[in-house]
């Protein structure tokens, strides 16, 4: 009987199909929310300022509970923790849609939103339940982290398209509604399936990730590569609006999701030959050299067909790199806290996609859209001057 290889092998293991299949159903909402906010909000109050504002919000608690929540599940475990995390997280997006339905004041969209900042780091529970089993086979789990950076990249493809499609269609509120379905039965689904669950860690042998050395400057290539996340999705919104092509700009950021995703499967398959701080290096230099496409294409021939191509090119290195980083992240993170390791990793995305935006935003509006395109070229310059995050040297 042949060997099985690749992805086939990794799905194999029992309950791994069950794990994978409850965090794919939970992990796509997270593509939902902040769209179906916006659309809810701002067709309600007709302010994409407020709308704006109340996603901002939610986002910077996002940044600050998820660290701790992470601290959580790693001494109590994924399902005792992800389950009460998530109640809470519906609980504030049906408060958020009931009132916007009803009128009720701003500052209660505040308070409803941030309580969403409780929904677990589902890509992160995935990962570690992949560590986990795959203790040691380093080739194994670089494929496991493909596939989920793959399944990343395709929920926040489809996410958006989802929101605007049951928001427009249906009603304004949809989005959200479903989005809170979603995830409540992907996390109830993943928390089922417990012999694939990390033991949690009552009393951790060692300190907290952000102690260990070589971590911190690999959270710091996070935040310089979230920044390149947050600026090119602003910047390439603000190019197709200028162009006149404004309804186009997320089918064109589509592509650079489906480069990223492609890529990210095919980088899975290969057979890692050296060390992930070596490869980490390469792959950042790739991602810069090619986040200079956009910048070119938008400069040289200023065709939205063009920057298309050229996004979609510049998508195909995200991944690997993003890969890369999380495989050495895990080798770093302490015995009994990857949770939290994991959690460390979203937050430092999350303040550089913040950042990304708001740089990306002030160039595209004081400057140009097409100038614009220098700042995720220069976020990714950042990530690879730092001679590859983490890499200690």
């Amino acid at each position: 009987m042949p060997q099985l290889t690749g992805y086939r092998r990794l799905f194999a293991l029992p309950g791994t199909r069950a794990f994978t299949a409850g965090n794919l159903l939970a992990r796509l909402p997270a593509g939902m929310f902040s769209v179906s906010a916006v659309v809810m909000i701002a067709g309600s109050r007709g302010s994409y300022a407020l709308a704006g504002a109340v996603t901002a919000t939610g986002l910077a608690a996002t940044a600050l509970t998820g660290p701790w929540l992470a601290r959580l599940t790693d001494r109590h475990g994924q399902a005792r923790t992800a389950v009460p995390a998530t109640v809470v997280a519906v609980l504030g997006s049906l408060a958020l849609l009931l009132c916007v339905r009803y009128g009720a004041p701003d500052w209660t969209l505040f308070a409803a939103y941030a309580a969403t900042a409780s929904t677990p780091n589902t890509g992160g529970m995935s990962r570690a339940r992949w560590a986990h089993l795959l203790d040691g086979d380093t080739e194994a789990l670089h494929t496991a982290n493909s596939f989920e950076q793959a399944a990343d990249e395709l929920c926040f493809m489809l996410g958006p398209a989802l929101a605007g499609f049951l928001c427009g269609t249906f009603f304004p509120e949809a989005g959200t509604l479903a989005g809170a379905v979603l995830l409540l039965t992907g996390i109830l689904v993943f928390a089922a399936q417990r012999s694939t669950e990390p033991p949690p860690s009552p009393a951790p042998k060692s300190g907290p990730p952000l102690r260990v050395p070589g971590i911190p400057p690999l959270l710091a290539g996070f935040v310089a590569t979230g920044a390149v996340f947050g600026s090119l999705e602003v910047v390439t919104l603000a190019y197709a609006n200028a162009a006149g092509h404004r309804a186009a700009g997320g089918a064109v950021l589509a592509l650079q999701a489906a480069g990223s995703c492609a890529a990210g499967l095919l980088y899975g398959r290969l057979r890692p030959a050296t060390a992930p701080e070596h490869r980490l290096r390469w792959c950042l230099l790739a991602m810069t050299a090619l986040m200079a496409l956009p910048l070119l294409a938008a400069t040289t021939l200023g065709s939205l067909p063009a920057l298309a191509a050229a996004l979609l090119l510049a998508g195909m290195a995200t991944a690997p790199t993003m890969v890369t980083a999380m495989t050495l992240l895990q080798h770093r993170t302490p015995e009994g806290r990857l949770n939290e390791g994991m959690s460390l990793a979203v937050t430092g995305l999350l303040l550089g996609i913040a950042c990304g935006s708001a740089a990306g935003g002030w160039t595209a509006d004081h400057m140009s859209p097409t100038t614009g395109f220098t700042v995720p070229l220069a976020a990714a310059a950042t990530a690879l001057a730092m001679r590859g995050p983490g890499t200690g040297r």
